[in-house]
């Protein structure tokens, strides 16, 4: 129930009958638009000398985006839901993927019309349980734990319409870690039986976001983190890369990159031996794409 008002919330406020009308407004001109994308893959195997294992699986995401500029003010927002599955044989089912990205920027144009003040709003965590795999019986990860809410305040260049950076001196974040096992745990920084951590320090954000050719957009986002309050030295990393690549107007390939590096995030290893560690994961389909954008065009009557 949770995933599905998660999924379609959303849905209905941005792809309302009149998101991309052309109506009479004296606000501002809107700009808003979405991108879904299912891909499916399966394998099946009988008497398959080679070896191998059937599998089936898919992922899915959905890019939703609603933007304003009114004047020397400037209001982005984006929501970035990703969910997917796979099955190996005869194991349970698995989670793949789970993501749940909001950013809220608003600027105002200063000195130059490139640069801008800007306050920027950010959320992030995942709709369901994680587990440490193949033991199905850990549970490593769940809503809200972790989830991370940021809000920075600083200053925002865009020297191109596809590119914005971002460096926030003052910014709050706030861990969340509302499942009682993992907080008891002291799971993602957080001490052990509290479900909230603080932190106060300085962020720097990226995004690049462009077609390079024909029928083939890049989306790159980076984003660090420095807490003045304990090791500032350790700066927190989160990169993440989708290349798309168009076939027609449904058909289209991605493939998509992340890396975190989080000096509070304590994986283990083979041996059982906990530290920080950088995490890595890949994504790869070739499915259904689903593009819509559009354009208010707010002008008096």
């Amino acid at each position: 129930m949770r995933k599905t008002l998660f999924l379609l919330l959303p849905l209905i406020f941005f792809m309302s009958p009149n998101s991309f009308s052309q109506k009479a407004d004296t606000t501002g001109i809107w700009t808003r638009g979405m991108k879904a994308s299912f891909a499916f893959n399966q394998v099946s195997l009988t008497n398959w000398a080679a070896g191998g294992e059937n599998s089936l699986g898919g992922n899915s995401f959905l890019n939703l985006f609603a933007n304003l500029k009114q004047g020397k003010s400037t209001w982005d927002n984006s929501l970035d839901l990703a969910y997917g599955l796979v099955k190996l044989g005869d194991a349970k089912i698995r989670k793949s993927d789970d993501k749940i990205d909001f950013v809220s920027k608003y600027g105002h144009n200063v000195i130059h019309k490139n640069l801008f003040l800007s306050a920027n709003l950010s959320f992030k965590s995942q709709f369901t349980e994680g587990y440490n795999y193949p033991n199905d019986s850990v549970m490593i990860s769940n809503f809200m734990a972790p989830g991370y809410l940021m809000l920075g305040l600083g200053m925002d260049w865009k020297p191109f319409p596809y590119l914005s950076v971002s460096f926030l001196p003052l910014t709050g974040r706030l861990t969340f870690v509302t499942d009682q096992t993992l907080s008891d745990a002291g799971a993602y920084g957080v001490d052990p039986g509290k479900h909230v951590r603080p932190e106060f320090g300085a962020a720097f954000k990226a995004v690049f976001d462009k077609d390079l050719v024909a029928n083939v957009n890049l989306k790159s986002k980076l984003e660090l983190f420095s807490n003045y309050l304990n090791k500032p030295q350790n700066i927190d990393i989160n990169w993440e890369a989708m290349l798309m690549l168009k076939v027609n107007k449904f058909l289209s390939t991605f493939i998509g990159l992340q890396t975190i590096y989080d000096h509070d995030i304590l994986i283990a290893d083979k041996d059982g031996n906990l530290a920080p560690r950088t995490q890595f994961k890949q994504t790869f389909g070739v499915g259904l794409t689903y593009t819509v954008s559009g354009t208010h065009a707010n002008v008096k009557p």
